[in-house]
């Protein structure tokens, strides 16, 4: 145990803590943070936005979960995907969720969307140096309709049409630059978005489970899960 000594009311650790873990004892995933290693994506369409994730959440090589939900309500009609360590974006979300809900009662209104991604800048950006979170955040508001901004790690903010994220992402950037089309209804955004993750979880092993999306509008949310029995295959080259 390190050796604590008490210096002018301060504690001083004067000794390096032992390892968490020794490999000779404990494979590897047990040294690993949990991590929501992931494909995350949002598109803008005309009344809304559609959102996107896998739902697998590792530990190292360890699946530590299968049904992970990483599509987080922030506020009624805003969302948030997470990508990064599960630990910091939950706690960011958190966070966001509760000055968004008192910015919402001072103001006696829904938010704006852009308020929240804010919010999610600002927090990525102070604590760039501490937190791993790379951050999408969607929705619907009464000044803007359906927008989709993208917070990446280090705290930049960028309004975008489509947003992808994660580490499974790397494998659809051809397929979403070729894909995509200005003017897509709500049904085509949902088919382009569950299309490029199955893809990625095809190619990516830190992605795979279900798909979940949900379709935000001023009327509200419509959440969906497609197993991954009834998603798209793609032939082998």
């Amino acid at each position: 145990m390190a050796a604590v000594m008490p210096m002018m009311g301060r504690i001083d650790v004067s000794a390096s803590a032992p390892p968490r873990c020794c490999s000779n004892l404990h494979p590897d995933w047990m040294c690993e943070e949990v991590s929501t290693g992931t494909t995350i994506m949002a598109v803008e369409f005309d009344g809304g936005v559609v959102i996107g994730a896998d739902s697998r959440t590792t530990t190292g090589s360890y699946i530590a979960n299968r049904v992970t939900d990483k599509l987080t309500p922030i506020h009624d009609l805003i969302f948030c995907c997470r990508s990064g360590s599960a630990a910091d974006t939950q706690a960011i979300a958190d966070a966001v969720t509760y000055q968004l809900g008192f910015h919402s009662i001072e103001l006696d209104e829904l938010p704006l969307v852009q308020t929240a991604a804010n919010l999610f800048k600002d927090m990525c950006y102070k604590y760039r140096e501490e937190l791993m979170a790379g951050i999408i955040v969607a929705g619907w508001d009464q000044r803007n309709g359906g927008q989709v901004y993208t917070v990446p790690m280090g705290g930049m903010m960028v309004r975008q049409p489509f947003s992808i994220g994660g580490s499974g992402s790397t494998y659809i950037y051809g397929y979403v630059d070729s894909s995509y089309k200005p003017g897509m209804t709500k049904d085509e955004c949902l088919d382009f978005t569950m299309r490029a993750l199955a893809l990625a979880m095809d190619r990516d092993g830190s992605s795979g489970g279900v798909v979940r999306l949900a379709a935000i509008t001023q009327g509200g949310v419509e959440r969906k899960v497609v197993a991954g029995a009834q998603l798209p295959r793609f032939p082998l080259a």
